[in-house]
C-alpha cells in the first residue's frame, strides 16, 4: 500500500529515486576512510583534515560512519542548543517546509514576524526597536558594520574593537576581528577600524573621540579561550558611548540565546546596547542569524534599500528558532545551563592539571598547565568526547544546553586520564626533538 499524502502533493523521493553516491550520502553508508577521500577530491581544504565523519545524531550525542559514539561537548560551536534532532524542532521544520519554504523578502511570513516579537520582548527593547534578520553570525555582523557606518556617516568613520575579538570571516566583520592571521591574506580590509586594548577601560577612554561611529565588543570572548568582560568595562562602554554619540553593538552570536544561563549576557549585566547580534543557538542547528536595533535611532539608520539578504528570515529559519526558543521557555532549561555549569566549574577545579576555570552557564574555559590543549582534543576524541582548543593551553566547552547532570560528569572522570595522554604524548615529542637536535650538532 502507498503512503496517502494531500492532494497535490507528491510522494517524498525515497533513496532508491537518488544516485547510488548520493544516497549512501542520505542513509550515512560507508565507512569514514571513504567518506574523508572524498572530501579531499572535493571541497576546499579551508577547514583542514576534518577529525570524523558524522552521519547521526540525537540530543548530545553524534556516530560517526564507523559507528563509534561521541558526547558532543562542542554543540557545533554553540549552535546545537539543544542538541542534535531534537523531536520538536524537526517537526515543526518538517511542518513549516511542507507548507511554505521560501518566499522573497518582498513578502513576509507569520515566522518571520512572530520570531521578531519574540526576540524584542526576550530583549526587553524599548519601542521603536526593531529586527533583520540574516543568515549566520558573521552577515549579522555585516549589517551591524553598515549600521556604524550609516549612523557615522562619512564625518564618523572609526569603528572600534576588542583585541582578541571575533566576529566573522566575510570582510567587513573580518575587519573587525582582531587576528591578524586572518586578516592579512586579505588585506586590504575595509578602512576605519581600529583595534583596542580588551577590558582596558583607558584604552577605551583615550580611543573615544568625535571620529568614532561604534564600539563593538562581545560580553565573553570566545574564540579567545572564554574571556569575560568585566562589568566596570561595560558600564564604562556604555556611558562612554552615550558621551559620545558612538553606538554599543553587542555581538551575542556566541554568548546569546541561553548560553550563558540568561538569555543575553550583556543584558543580564545591566547594559542596553544599542544594537546587538545573534546566531548560532537561535535556530537550534539551523542557520539564521539576527540584529536587534534598540529604540528609534539606531533602528531607523538604515533604510528601504540599504541592506538585504535573500534567505534571510525565511519562513523555515524562523520557524526553526521559534520552536527553539519555546523549548528552552517551556521546559526551563536556562535553570538546566545553570546548575550543569556548576557542576562543571566545581569538578574542573578539581583536575590536575587545569590551572584556571571560567565557566558563564554552558560556555566554559579551562586552561592547562602546558601547551597540551591539541593533544587533549585527540586523546579526548579517541575516548568519544568532542572538544576545542582555541588556544594552545585552552580547552573550550559549549556543548548544547540540555546536557545532561550525567553526561557532563562523564566527561569530568575521563578529564585526567585524558590529560595524562596528551602530557605525555608532549613530553615524548619534546624529548624526541631534542634527541635529533642534539645529532644534528654532534
Amino acid at each position: 500500500m502507498t503512503e496517502e499524502h494531500p492532494a497535490g502533493t507528491p510522494a517524498a523521493p525515497s533513496t532508491t529515486d537518488l544516485s547510488n553516491a548520493n544516497a549512501a550520502a542520505v542513509t550515512g553508508t560507508g565507512t569514514g576512510e571513504q567518506w574523508l577521500a572524498r572530501y579531499k577530491d572535493s571541497l576546499m581544504g579551508v577547514f583542514g583534515s576534518p577529525q570524523r565523519v558524522l552521519v547521526r545524531g540525537a540530543g548530545a550525542l553524534v556516530w560517526d560512519a564507523d559507528g563509534k559514539e561521541y558526547l558532543d561537548l562542542l554543540g557545533g560551536i554553540a549552535v546545537n542548543a539543544l542538541g542534535h534532532a531534537h523531536p520538536f524542532v524537526t517537526s515543526v521544520i518538517a511542518s513549516q517546509l511542507s507548507t511554505l519554504g521560501h518566499v522573497s523578502n518582498f513578502f513576509t511570513s507569520p515566522t518571520q514576524i512572530a520570531l521578531a516579537e519574540k526576540l524584542l520582548e526576550l530583549s526587553q527593547a524599548p519601542a521603536g526597536s526593531k529586527v533583520f534578520f540574516a543568515n549566520s553570525g558573521t552577515e549579522a555582523n555585516e549589517a551591524a558594520f553598515k549600521l556604524a557606518r550609516g549612523h557615522g556617516g562619512k564625518e564618523r568613520p572609526t569603528i572600534l574593537a576588542l583585541e582578541g575579538g571575533f566576529h566573522g570571516r566575510t570582510m567587513g566583520a573580518l575587519a573587525m576581528t582582531a587576528k591578524a592571521a586572518y586578516r592579512e591574506p586579505f588585506e586590504p580590509m575595509p578602512a576605519g577600524v581600529r583595534h583596542i586594548a580588551f577590558n582596558d577601560i583607558n584604552a577605551l577612554r583615550d580611543a573615544m573621540d568625535s571620529s568614532v561611529a561604534a564600539l563593538v565588543i562581545e560580553p565573553i570572548q570566545g574564540e579567545a579561550g572564554v574571556r569575560p568582560l568585566s562589568a566596570e568595562y561595560l558600564q564604562a562602554a556604555r556611558e562612554l558611548t552615550r558621551e559620545h554619540g558612538a553606538l554599543l553593538i553587542m555581538d551575542e552570536v556566541q554568548t546569546g540565546i541561553g548560553r550563558t544561563g540568561s538569555w543575553f549576557a550583556g543584558i543580564e549585566s545591566g547594559i542596553t546596547p544599542d544594537a546587538m547580534t545573534l546566531a548560532k543557538g537561535l535556530g537550534g542547528g539551523f542557520p539564521i542569524g539576527a540584529i536587534i536595533t534598540f529604540g528609534e535611532g539606531p533602528s531607523t539608520v538604515l533604510s528601504a534599500g540599504q541592506h538585504g539578504t535573500t534567505f534571510g528570515g525565511n519562513p523555515v529559519a524562523t520557524a526553526a528558532a521559534l520552536a527553539t526558543l519555546h523549548v528552552l521557555e517551556s521546559q526551563n532549561v536556562l535553570e538546566n545551563v545553570r546548575t550543569v555549569s556548576t557542576i562543571f566549574a566545581e569538578g574542573l577545579g578539581k583536575v590536575d592539571g587545569v590551572t584556571d576555570v571560567r565557566a558563564f552557564g554552558l560556555l566554559v574555559g579551562f586552561d592547562l598547565a602546558e601547551d597540551i590543549a591539541a593533544g587533549v582534543v585527540a586523546a579526548a576524541l579517541d575516548a568519544g568526547f568532542i572538544i576545542n582548543a582555541p588556544r594552545p593551553n585552552t580547552i573550550r566547552l559549549a556543548p548544547p544546553l540540555n546536557l545532561t547532570a550525567e553526561q557532563a560528569r562523564s566527561f569530568l572522570d575521563a578529564l585526567p586520564a585524558l590529560i595524562a595522554t596528551a602530557t605525555a604524548a608532549h613530553h615524548a615529542a619534546a624529548t624526541a626533538a631534542t634527541e635529533t637536535t642534539t645529532e644534528k650538532s654532534s
